[in-house]
């Protein structure tokens, strides 16, 4: 069974950082392309960055450009989220997912960010 678990949100001042991890259980996440997305109440969810497995590379949605980082560790079978300079705006549940293909195949339950002003 396919599980990818988020875990490291909060609450933070604005300004401050945060650093979200996704860890798989049940697929090797280096084969696969790995994103985070974002869902604020009453909105839709949001591509927020993402890592190809195939000559890694980075791309981030313009909101987040030069503060996210999203990086890997295949030794740990996890995909993780540096976020600083944090805003309201990223206020949100955020969700790592796993695919191929410009597909998003897998899906974790998603972990709260917070950023009071």
């Amino acid at each position: 069974q396919v599980q990818l678990v988020e875990s490291g949100g909060g609450l933070v001042q604005a300004g401050g950082s945060l650093r979200l991890s996704c860890t798989a259980s049940g697929l090797t996440l280096s084969n696969y392309a790995v994103a985070w997305f974002r869902q604020a109440p009453g909105k839709e969810r949001d591509f927020v960055a993402g890592i190809r497995y195939i000559l890694p590379s980075t791309y981030y949605a313009d909101p987040v450009k030069g503060r996210f980082t999203i990086s890997r560790d295949n030794a740990k079978n996890s995909v993780y989220l540096e976020m600083n300079s944090l805003q309201s705006e990223d206020t949100a549940v955020y969700y790592c997912t796993a695919g191929l293909g410009g597909r998003y195949d897998f899906w974790g339950q998603g972990t709260q960010v917070t950023v009071s002003s």
